[in-house]
């Protein structure tokens, strides 16, 4: 059974044809337009299956993959309610078209996509900390001002009244009109059917359920995390509107560039500058760490530019739970030439080191 077919539609319909094409073969077909004729009931089934499957996105989706078989939702039977060919009314202000007997139905698909969208928006925030922070983790309050549940209503949008008769169904819980020979009944929804009137519309939040409160919440930023980085707090966003459940707060990290070190992933990168015998003759020198002060050996003959690695002194990794490395890059710093004897000690350092530093290079040797 090919539910396009049944309403008449191509498969690249959009909602608003597959609507219109409902409306049409319903007026059509309705047992109560064709009292008696079975095939006209069935039709009508039909025409309702299609248009419940293909009405919902989710449902339009699965079939056209042809993961689930067309089946009429549990309660079809909606297209028969409503009928009442012997009691008379008067047609006026009350006075239905023919579309309001399905204005329940042709917005019931809408309905089951729209109560996931009923959740609250997530609510978005930034805080800025400093290097050392981000290493370590801190704790933040960040101030914002958030959608919360209504005190006056506590979040349901409605005050409670005292029970009296509905004044748009005079207490009757349906609301009659007549349409040519035919008359439809469908419930009131002013009272939802009951025809009592016992709540009415917050007037502190409009109906809505929801009002604004300003707040200053506290955020955990765990140790080593990156600049850039998002904070998720769920259920700290804004909340839905009627009681609907709340969105989350979502906190982006800025971390303040460092004067002496660079991250790259779990890593620091530091740069140390080195003096000429150092780098020549090997040497001990402090330098600074996260974990402070250390002692790094610079073996004898290190060139400017060359990288020396001390393992778990970088970042705390907050994919592994380990850390990563402190890359110290060497620079060679030259001495400054504050005298006659300085100059003279570099020149016998150079007759008696005469080695030509460029010949590798020039002849193409490593």
């Amino acid at each position: 059974m090919d539910l396009y077919a049944i309403l008449g539609i191509g498969r690249d319909a959009d909602q608003a044809e597959i609507r219109r094409a409902y409306r049409r073969l319903a007026r059509r077909f309705h047992p109560g337009i064709n009292p008696g004729d079975r095939d006209a009931r069935a039709r009508f089934e039909q025409i309702t299956e299609a248009f419940e499957t293909l009405g919902d996105a989710d449902r339009r989706r699965a079939y056209d993959a042809g993961d689930v078989r067309p089946a009429a939702p549990e309660g079809a039977s909606f297209g028969f309610d409503g009928f009442d060919f012997s009691v008379e009314v008067t047609e006026g202000q009350q006075a239905s078209t023919f579309g309001d007997l399905f204005a329940g139905v042709l917005n019931r698909a809408v309905e089951r996509g729209s109560a996931a969208a009923g959740t609250g928006a997530d609510l978005h925030a930034t805080i800025t900390i400093a290097f050392e922070e981000a290493l370590a983790g801190v704790d933040r309050y960040v101030p914002i001002t958030r959608y919360v549940p209504c005190r006056t209503c506590a979040g349901s949008g409605t005050i409670a009244l005292e029970p009296a008769p509905c004044a748009v169904c005079r207490g009757r819980g349906q609301i009659r009109a007549a349409r040519g020979h035919m008359v439809f009944s469908r419930p009131c929804e002013a009272c939802r059917g009951t025809g009592e009137r016992r709540e009415a519309s917050c007037r502190s939040c409009r109906g809505e359920g929801i009002e604004a409160r300003a707040e200053s919440l506290r955020v955990h930023v765990p140790a080593g995390v990156a600049d850039g980085a998002q904070v998720r707090i769920a259920g700290r966003g804004h909340v839905g509107k009627r009681g609907c459940p709340p969105g989350d707060l979502v906190v982006t990290v800025r971390v303040e560039p460092h004067r002496l070190f660079r991250r790259e992933g779990d890593d620091l990168y530091l740069t140390v500058p080195i003096a000429v015998h150092e780098a020549a003759l090997g040497a001990k020198v402090d330098i600074p760490t996260p974990d402070g002060v250390v002692r790094l050996r610079v073996p004898p003959g290190t060139q400017s530019g060359q990288r020396l690695r001390l393992r778990e002194r970088g970042a705390p990794s907050l994919r592994t739970g380990g850390r990563g490395d402190l890359i110290v890059e060497v620079a060679l710093v030259l001495p400054s030439l504050l005298d006659e004897r300085s100059r003279e000690l570099l020149r016998e350092f150079g007759r008696i080191n005469g080695e030509d530093v460029r010949s590798a290079l020039w002849t193409g040797q490593s």
